[in-house]
């Protein structure tokens, strides 16, 4: 079985950001790329799985797809769990996912049908926990959201057996790289 790092976290809205000249959103890829890199490098992922929402899982997308200059053998899979997933986004949200999957090793819908009913939800966190080895998460335990749900799925598959690695990004990951990165260039942040 490969080696699959599920990338995931909140959704652009639950942490405020609605356009791509968020300041905030270069920190954030920053600090996706820094520990993916690392996880990718350390632990032999050769997969990295995300199920497309908007925010942190697309820019996750995006940054892999980026990472295969750096690992030419590292491989983006998108598991929508249900087709259509992105029909009543804004449309360039649309665009920007419809790249990511156009770009992606392997793009499939978890229940091959449009969206019904939340269950279809819960099978995609249970589905993309048990096909990966670990996940990496951007996460503060302050705020709910949506990665409640994959960390939950994440707790029940190390209560059955073990061995599933969360890796965080936490608020407090993010203000370091900011202000490191401040540091370096402050003039990135007068603009």
């Amino acid at each position: 079985m490969a080696n699959v790092l599920l990338v995931t976290g909140y959704k652009a809205h639950e942490i405020g950001i609605f356009n791509d000249d968020h300041p905030g959103l270069h920190i954030i890829k920053t600090a996706l790329r820094t520990r993916m890199s690392q996880l990718i490098e350390d632990m032999q992922f050769e997969w990295v799985l995300i199920s497309g929402q908007t925010g942190i899982e697309l820019w996750a997308g995006e940054v892999a797809l980026d990472l295969r200059e750096e690992f030419p053998d590292l491989k983006l899979a998108v598991l929508t769990p249900f087709l259509d997933q992105e029909k009543k986004w804004k449309e360039s949200s649309q665009e920007y996912y419809q790249m990511i999957l156009s770009e992606a090793d392997f793009v499939e819908s978890i229940t091959n049908r449009p969206y019904e009913n939340p269950g279809q939800l819960k099978a995609k966190n249970e589905f993309l926990i048990k096909k990966s080895n670990a996940m990496l998460i951007l996460y503060d335990e302050d705020t709910p959201g949506s990665p409640d749900y994959y960390l939950k799925e994440a707790e029940n598959r190390n209560k059955q057996q073990g061995g599933y690695e969360v890796y965080t990004i936490t608020p407090i990951d993010l203000d370091l790289l900011q202000q490191d990165m401040q540091e370096s260039d402050p003039d990135f942040y007068k603009q």
